[in-house]
């Protein structure tokens, strides 16, 4: 299987609900470093996995609809607690949406997964991995 990689990263505000998260429950900030890995069994007529530009564009247009935001306050999130976990999905599916959009070029359309990984900090992440 070949994989490319791409990483950029989000700032965000967010609180979460439970006692399993202690003082995470208050508001507090949190910077992510998200790679998003494109999978494929083959390559594709060029040589490649994916773009590099169209995939590291588009990754940075989904993170920008999380950037400098309260998730707290975006109606997407109601009633979620926007754990790493379920950011990772929430990115990789609204990735999937544009890869099936044709937005990562036609050679995209022969991808089979993707995998999102966001780094909460330099010891710990968490990740999604899902079939194209």
């Amino acid at each position: 299987m070949f994989n490319v990689t791409v990483r950029d990263h989000f700032m965000a505000a967010h609180s979460f609900r439970g006692d399993v998260f202690g003082p995470a429950r208050a508001l507090h900030g949190a910077t992510f470093v998200v790679d998003a890995s494109f999978r494929r069994p083959e390559l594709d007529d060029d040589g490649v996995v994916v773009d590099i530009g169209l995939a590291s564009a588009r990754l940075g247009e989904v993170l920008a609809d999380l950037n400098y935001r309260n998730l707290d306050e975006d109606p997407a999130f109601t009633g979620a607690n926007t754990t790493t976990e379920y950011l990772a999905k929430v990115i990789a599916d609204r990735l999937a949406e544009r890869i099936r959009a044709g937005e990562l070029g036609e050679g995209a359309r022969g991808l089979t997964g993707l995998q999102v990984t966001l780094h909460e900090s330099h010891v710990a992440w968490a990740g999604y991995e899902r079939s194209l």
